[in-house]
Formats: structure tokens, C-alpha cells, sequence
């Protein structure tokens, strides 16, 4: 698949390339970042260089689709549709994000998330998208739940990481879904 940058308002969504390595190894530094993603930890430049790497490779094989995430030319965060399948009866894929400390609070990976959405269920014509996030990850449940995404449960165990399992919440969000947000039991 060839890369699609995607553009908002406030906000430009390309492909990480060797010139976000410095920014990516630093926002990976924060602890939150790793906290409630699958980042290494401790996250080296030799990581952002193994990241940007398979990223193009994913777009080729069309299995992920991951944007850096930027505003005003600085790196806001990252977002991608994960585990790309495709179905006689539509596709389905796996949204996934962080931001930066600095980009936080802003609106910016909700944003960011309506275009990904919107690319995820026309150009790639997919029929459901699933957010899934450690319990606890408040902030990720929120933007999900903004996006339109329905509270499906938790699953035991679900989720692994480097740290090992964890719980984790899930919610889907179909095609044919009106994306108004609704009243989620965690939240």
C-alpha cells in the first residue's frame, strides 16, 4: 500500500521518517508513554530507528497504517490502524495512539483519530475498528469514547505487553455507527 498523508484543520498526519528519531526517542522517554503502551522501556534512538523501519514496512505489506502525528511542523504523537484485516464482509482494524506531554489536553490525537477513522472506513472500506487500552487509561478511554466508539467490556488478562498482561477495556466502532458519543460504564 503506498502512504496517504492525512490533514486536518490544525493538524498533518505522515509517516515517521528518520527525521522525527530525536523527537520520537524523547517523547518516548516519558513515562506515560510507556505506561500505557507496548514502547520499550527504557526507549533508545536505536528503537525509534527499528520503529521508523517497520512502519514503511507495514505500509508496504498493508498490515498497519501509522501516522506521526504534527502540529506546527513539531511531533504531536502517534496513531495507527493495527492488525489490518480484510473480510468478504468488510475489514477490521485495531486504532491505537499516544500524544505528547507537550500536545496533551489539546484535542489534538481526537483529532487526529476522526481522520484515521474516516480514511479507516472510506479508502480502506473497512466495516469495524476496535480501541483496546489497559485499565486504567483513562485519557485513551475518553478520546475513544469522543471518536464514537461503544464500551464492549473487559477482557482478563487481554492485553500483553513487555511488562506482561494486564487487563484491559475494549470498544468497537462500526461503519454504520453514529459516531455521537454515549455514556460509557468506566467513565
Amino acid at each position: 500500500m503506498e502512504t496517504v498523508a492525512l490533514r486536518t484543520q490544525r493538524l498533518v498526519l505522515s509517516i515517521p521518517s528518520e527525521a522525527d528519531l530525536d523527537a520520537i526517542t524523547a517523547a518516548c522517554q516519558d513515562p506515560e508513554v510507556s505506561r500505557w503502551t507496548t514502547v520499550p522501556s527504557p526507549y533508545s534512538r536505536d528503537d525509534a530507528e527499528a520503529f521508523v523501519g517497520l512502519v514503511a514496512s507495514w505500509w508496504t505489506e498493508g498490515v498497519e497504517t501509522v501516522w506521526a502525528i504534527r502540529r506546527d511542523d513539531a511531533l504531536a504523537g502517534m496513531i495507527g490502524l493495527h492488525r489490518i484485516t480484510q473480510h468478504p464482509h468488510g475489514g477490521e482494524a485495531e486504532i491505537g495512539y499516544w500524544g505528547t506531554a507537550a500536545h496533551r489536553g489539546q484535542g489534538v490525537v481526537g483529532e487526529a483519530g476522526r481522520a484515521v477513522i474516516d480514511f479507516a472506513f472510506g479508502e480502506l472500506g473497512l466495516a469495524r475498528l476496535a480501541w483496546r487500552a489497559v485499565v486504567g487509561n483513562v485519557s485513551s478511554a475518553r478520546t475513544a469514547r469522543g471518536l464514537g466508539f461503544r464500551y464492549e467490556g473487559t477482557v482478563r488478562q487481554g492485553l500483553t505487553s513487555p511488562r506482561g498482561r494486564d487487563d484491559g477495556w475494549i470498544a468497537g466502532l462500526l461503519a454504520s455507527d453514529d459516531r455521537t458519543p454515549v455514556d460509557w460504564p468506566i467513565l
